[in-house]
């Protein structure tokens, strides 16, 4: 009744055996309660089972009258997210609910990145094992920047959001013809104003999606896609922002593009040495 009352579809189960029959057959299914001790397929095996085969993650929470810590830690070790004793106070469960709320949003959240990124990787030769580095390298970045300078509009979560989401920066690349995104060799002048739309396709695409939904994560994400082609001294595009009016979630991945672009081999250029990188940027 508490789940009802606060707007949860409840599903019930009888046992183990049950809960994973529910689980197939409903795919958008990712929260699990349950108890230890049941019939058929005890909570442990359950669990079990659930970490074996689910494609997509599902928090699980134990709710049990089972105190003694062998159990909880049997129960954490095979993979159960949280661990409640009966009976359990009304607010302490929402509470957890709300925790697993949030990891299933982000859980979602990285899922979608990863899925449209992937749309710029099948068209681009170069582009999978880039967007692997570019995380990392905008993460190290995102993460030193905080720590150094303490900023009161940027924290360490944040830093993680941008790295999170820097896979989409060159999304827009989509619509651009493949004599273009792969010309072994220099591109035209025309060419190039060509290439450099695949920010403001991208920026389009993203702000579209952010119209709908008006989330902070979809608002950074479009800035990254956007600008991150920007400059400091006023020089990059599409807008020829500079300075500070530049999102700083698009500088950061701005450096770790330009940083691995250059430290990379490419279809048209050999990479260059690390430190040479360094003095370039």
């Amino acid at each position: 009744m508490l789940l009802k009352d606060r707007g949860y579809e409840v599903i019930p189960a009888e046992n183990g055996l049950e809960a994973l029959e529910v689980l197939r057959s409903v795919p958008d299914l990712h929260l699990i309660i349950t108890d230890l001790n049941m019939p058929r397929m005890d909570g442990f095996s359950l669990i079990q089972e659930v970490r074996k085969w689910e494609v997509s993650y599902t928090y699980i929470i134990v709710l049990t009258s089972a105190t003694e810590n062998v159990s909880r830690f049997k129960a954490l070790e095979g993979g159960a997210d949280d661990y409640l004793t009966k009976p359990v106070l009304p607010q302490e469960l929402t509470l957890r609910l709300a925790g697993a709320e949030r990891l299933l949003k982000l859980v979602s959240h990285q899922n979608l990145t990863f899925a449209m990124a992937k749309l710029a990787e099948y068209r681009s030769r170069e582009t999978g094992l880039h967007l692997e580095r570019v995380h990392h390298y905008s993460e190290l970045l995102g993460q030193a920047y905080v720590s150094e300078f303490s900023p009161s509009d940027f924290s360490h979560a944040q830093a993680v959001e941008v790295a999170l989401l820097s896979p989409l920066h060159d999304i827009g690349k989509v619509a651009i013809p493949d004599k273009i995104l792969n010309k072994p060799g220099k591109l035209t002048d025309q060419e190039m104003e060509i290439m450099k739309t695949h920010t403001t396709l991208g920026g389009t695409f993203i702000h579209e999606i952010y119209r709908k939904f008006s989330t902070p994560y979809l608002l950074l994400a479009y800035e990254i896609v956007m600008y991150h082609h920007e400059r400091w001294d006023g020089t990059g595009y599409p807008e020829g922002l500079k300075g500070d009016s530049i999102p700083l979630s698009a500088r950061i991945v701005a450096l770790a593009d330009t940083y691995d672009a250059i430290t990379s081999s490419r279809c048209y250029k050999e990479a260059i040495p690390k430190d040479e990188a360094e003095q370039l940027i």
